[in-house]
Parts: structure tokens; C-alpha cells; sequence
């Protein structure tokens, strides 16, 4: 039995790549904050360790000492409440980041992207009941065997990277398809194409605009 995604009010979620970066600097507070402002329903946050030991949020592996980078604990106080994190599990340990969820009462705001077939294997050891999503390797030809081996709530990807067959089992086994569309020429009509999919939610570096369209169109 898969675990249940966060609770949302809108029949596309909208997720905010890295906060609203395309304004303010990506994975910081600033950017989340703008982010929520914009009435997103995930920020994603991109989590790693760093070598003091302790959780920061950046993409790349930037000094802790720089006050633009956020701690993983300040970005839980910062959502609580507010919004959903979509959780990009870069480099740390479940059994240490679980018990600050845990901590901050954000165990059923969060969705866990894992990156490698070890780091579900391993959330699923610690935190069975919490959501997690990852991408579908291009070299997965039975999408039912993978659900059955790797149970997930979500999947994410590009537009033209499933079949609609692989939709169709998605469907049926109720894992929700989250799809990017964050890119250099990210536009209405790439939007367009991925809301003409069975899709349920995107990740945008676009989020204020995105949130506008989808309000045009009677989505929001």
C-alpha cells in the first residue's frame, strides 16, 4: 500500500522549483517565502549534508557560511503552516532527517524525491508511511514490476518521457505524475502540452505565472 500525498485544494498542484528563483536567489528563504506569496502548493528544496554535519538546503555544494543558505530546520519553520515541501534528497542520512519532520509536525506536508533506488529502499526502512517519489529509468520497460518493487505515491519526469500505456498504469495503481516543465523555454504552450496529459501536478521555475494561467483557464 502506497502512502498518501499531502492534502491540496486544486486539481493541478503546482510546485515551485528551488522557490520562486527566477526572482530571488534559488533555495533560499527569500525565494521560498516569494513562492508562497505566489500561492504554490510545494516549494522544492534541495537537501544536502554538509561537511560541518549539519542539513542545508542548496543545489550544489555552496559554504554553510553563507546566511543565503538555509538550514534545513529554518525551511521546516518556514512551510509549517503555509505550504507543501517537495523534498529532493541530494546527500543525507532518512534516519536523521525523519526525526526533524517528525519534530516540526511536517510529516503529512512533505514528499520525499529520492534519487537512487538505495535511498527509497532505505525510506521505506525508516519512514514507511511517508510519501516518496522518484523518476522512472528509461530503461524500465514494466512499469507495474517497478511499482511492485519500489512502491511510490508520485513520479516525476519530461512531457514526452512516458507512453500513455505507462499513464494508464500510473492511473490504475493510483501514483499521482508530477511533470517538469521547468526550462530555459519554459512557455504557455509547454505548459499546455503536459496539463493535455493525464498529469496532477508541474514544477515550474515559473510559479507566479503558472499559477496565473491555470487561473485564466478556469484551474485554479
Amino acid at each position: 500500500m502506497i502512502a498518501l500525498l499531502p492534502v491540496v485544494k486544486h486539481k493541478h498542484v503546482v510546485i515551485a522549483h528551488r522557490g520562486d528563483h527566477t526572482v530571488l536567489p534559488e533555495n533560499t528563504l527569500a525565494a521560498y517565502t516569494r513562492a508562497i506569496e505566489d500561492g504554490v502548493d510545494y516549494v522544492e528544496v534541495d537537501l544536502r549534508t554538509f561537511k560541518d554535519g549539519r542539513l542545508y538546503i542548496s543545489h550544489g555544494e555552496l559554504s554553510a557560511l553563507s546566511d543565503k543558505v538555509p538550514s534545513f530546520e529554518q525551511v521546516l519553520s518556514l512551510c509549517k503552516k503555509k505550504v507543501n515541501i517537495y523534498l529532493d534528497f541530494k546527500d543525507a542520512d532518512p534516519a536523521i532527517v525523519y526525526p526533524l519532520i517528525k519534530k516540526a509536525g511536517m510529516q503529512k506536508h512533505i514528499v520525499v524525491f529520492c534519487n537512487t533506488f538505495e535511498q527509497l529502499k532505505d525510506w521505506h526502512k525508516v519512514a514507511p508511511d511517508m510519501p516518496l517519489m522518484t523518476s522512472v529509468p528509461d530503461e524500465v520497460k514494466d512499469l507495474n514490476a517497478f511499482f511492485d518493487e519500489y512502491p511510490v505515491s508520485a513520479i516525476d519526469g519530461s512531457i514526452g518521457q512516458y507512453t500513455p500505456e505507462m499513464l494508464a498504469v500510473c492511473k490504475k495503481r493510483n501514483v499521482a505524475i508530477w511533470l517538469d516543465v521547468q526550462a530555459k523555454d519554459e512557455d504557455p504552450l509547454r505548459w499546455q502540452k503536459a496539463l493535455d496529459t493525464p498529469v496532477q501536478g508541474l514544477q515550474t521555475d515559473h510559479p507566479g505565472a503558472l499559477i496565473n494561467y491555470l487561473k485564466q483557464n478556469g484551474d485554479r
